[in-house]
């Protein structure tokens, strides 16, 4: 079987996603897991005199001699894509062939080189939204300060901080980060437990008094916790878990992205994606600077929130110890999960280390939009000065819907000086210190403090889980994720 670019070829198998992310899905590292499996299943029955050290070693020394072509040969005749893997691998080790899969279902192999896969995968994920945190606290702390426009119902609204604004992206990416972390820690895989999940092929093969002690040594040969109670398969519900996790961390990146796209919009024009020097925005306006890696976000976290639907059903339609009907879909809904969530953060990144930041829009939106929330600073303090509450409302109302229709014309922002010349006005205050309170650049409140502590945060406790990601390789060595890259 071959493939070029002549027949379909999913966008994730190149386009989207890395390279790292793209070798844990892969069918060569699948079967390198199976074979793990079947190796530490081996090992264990070795242990327990079942079968002999010698037909272990046996195996040990074919674990990595993947022969994907050789074992679809035999599926195509067989129809049942892991006895044809157990098929392929029996051939280069006949002497210890004939006691691979002893005492187990496809489940049993399947299912844990899922949960090893998913675990690796969710390492790689930590450590790039890692990334994105530390770059996101690094732009925090540079511009914690820089007032700009804040928007409510897109409409302008107040003063906020830049710094400020990065931080509500980075409160929620932090609260996934959480989520992740804790899903990671709490992963569990099937075991050795047969084909309902009682564990009695084991215990015919041990006895049942030994099947606590049997399922701990394969629990330590593989690095991994198993679930008290199964059925054929562990519970769909953990997938349902990590996939619904991996959606909410799209959709913060959704919404970071979205407001990306509004802000680089012209009329607005603060922020902007980066643009390269040869990049094409249009093939029919040159003129074009379209936020394309914004849009991508957008369009591909959109397809993954669809994702925990599919994986719900997974979970809800196990009727009684499993039916079949979620494993097709499983091929490509684990997979892609974490193949979108891979490119989100890839592009996040890029767009917050390169992030365009235009300060001549930022302080031309604050001069004529920012003088309105002075309204409400003038206010307050006009009433504290003796006047009317009610009447000054209604003055300061009519001078802005003034000073609006004059904007609209195109013309700049009048207020402060229609304010600092109202007579009623100038009654409780004088001019210099209406001018001083409809300067409104230092109107933040202590959103620069509190953008500060959330970066500091977020930055001690990144710091403090390091170091980084482990996945466990095929002789159940932990490595660093980063060499997935050899």
């Amino acid at each position: 079987m071959t493939f070029d670019y002549r027949t379909y070829l999913s966008p994730f198998t190149w386009r989207y996603g890395s390279a790292e992310m793209r070798f844990l899905w892969s069918e060569a590292y699948k079967r390198s897991l199976w074979r793990k499996i079947w190796v530490a299943l081996a090992q264990a029955e070795a242990d327990f005199n079942l079968v002999t050290p010698e037909q272990v070693q046996s195996l040990h020394a074919h674990i990595q001699d993947i022969d994907v072509e050789r074992a679809l040969e035999i599926e195509a005749e067989i129809h049942h894509d892991l006895m044809a893997e157990l098929k392929a691998f029996a051939e280069q080790a006949p002497d210890a062939g004939r006691i691979l899969h002893l005492g187990a279902t496809s489940a049993d192999i399947e299912d844990n080189a899922d949960v090893l896969r998913t675990r690796a995968a969710l390492d790689l994920t930590l450590e790039r939204l890692s990334g994105l945190l530390l770059d996101c606290c690094a732009q925090i702390e540079r511009l914690a300060n820089t007032p700009i426009m804040a928007f409510t119902h897109l409409q302008p609204a107040e003063p906020s901080t830049l710094g400020y604004r990065l931080a509500v992206y980075a409160q929620d990416l932090y609260l996934d980060w959480q989520r992740l972390t804790e899903l990671r820690s709490r992963l569990r895989a099937k075991g050795m437990r047969g084909a309902v999940g009682t564990g009695a092929s084991y215990a015919e093969l041990l006895g049942a008094d030994q099947l606590p002690a049997f399922e701990r040594r394969v629990s330590d040969l593989l690095g991994l916790s198993f679930f008290t109670v199964v059925t054929q398969v562990y519970p769909r519900k953990q997938d349902y878990q990590v996939v619904s996790g991996l959606a909410g961390l799209g959709a913060s990146l959704y919404k970071f992205a979205f407001d990306l796209r509004f802000l680089q919009s012209p009329p607005v024009g603060e922020l902007s994606e980066p643009f390269g020097k040869l990049q094409v925005g249009s093939s029919a306006m040159p003129f074009k600077r379209n936020p394309i890696n914004s849009e991508k976000i957008d369009s591909l976290a959109r397809q993954l929130a669809l994702l925990p639907r599919l994986a719900w059903d997974n979970a809800a339609h196990s009727l009684l110890e499993r039916t079949l009907d979620d494993s097709a879909n499983r091929r490509t809904l684990l997979p892609e999960a974490f193949l979108i969530a891979d490119e989100l953060l890839l592009t996040a990144r890029r767009i917050f280390t390169g992030l365009v930041i235009d300060e001549a829009a930022i302080q031309r939106n604050l001069e004529a939009y920012g003088p309105f929330a002075g309204i409400e600073r003038a206010l307050m303090r006009l009433v504290m000065a003796g006047a009317d509450r009610q009447e000054m409302h209604e003055s300061l109302r009519g001078h802005a819907l003034t000073a609006w229709e004059r904007l609209r014309k195109g013309e700049a922002n009048p207020l402060i000086e229609i304010i600092a010349a109202d007579e009623q006005l100038l009654k409780y205050l004088p001019a210099v210190e209406l001018r001083r309170l409809m300067d409104i650049a230092r109107y933040v409140g202590d959103a620069p403090q509190r953008a500060l502590q959330l970066a500091q945060e977020i930055q001690t406790t990144i710091v403090a889980s390091r170091p980084g990601p482990t996945e466990t390789n095929l002789t159940g060595t932990p490595t660093s994720s980063s060499t997935l890259r050899t």
